[in-house]
């Protein structure tokens, strides 16, 4: 796993929208990466839901292994402004390089990466599938870099 300390691996990625976007056109400013298993379940959802509240204090981008349509039609549903980036192919390049990928389920682990505006990564936590984040440690490893 990428580790604290370490520069945060680039990428380009599209968004539900279709749009590529790249890690390091975010530099100047905190990011919150948030790898999450699957769109339309109900950990992700509640974990998604909560992070809005973070927006303002950093950009967040969500990447998983599902498609750019099926993140469109979640974000569309549930609300999410974010952006929900698709590492559908080639499947889990992402989540491989940070990690996160469980190559025998084919999904993204519940990573998140708290990278600074140098492109550091500051902050990071694993959880389990079906454990949810504690979104209280992202706004102490935010405050703590802010």
């Amino acid at each position: 796993m990428t580790q604290v300390g370490a520069c945060a691996p680039d990428f380009e990625l599209p968004d539900q929208h279709g749009t590529p976007m790249r890690l390091s056109s975010f530099r100047g400013r905190n990011v919150v990466l948030v790898f999450f298993p699957a769109a339309f379940t109900g950990v992700c959802r509640n974990e998604l839901a909560e992070l809005q509240g973070f927006a303002t204090s950093a950009q967040i981008l969500t990447v998983s292994a599902d498609s750019v349509f099926t993140h469109r039609a979640w974000a569309d549903q549930e609300g999410y402004t974010f952006p929900l980036l698709s590492d559908f192919w080639p499947h889990g390049q992402v989540a491989r390089a940070y990690g996160v990928l469980d190559e025998t389920k084919g999904f993204a682990k519940r990573g998140t990466f708290v990278i600074d505006g140098e492109g550091v990564i500051r902050w990071t936590v694993v959880n389990p599938a079906g454990t949810p984040r504690d979104l209280a440690e992202y706004a102490k490893a935010l405050a703590d870099i802010s």
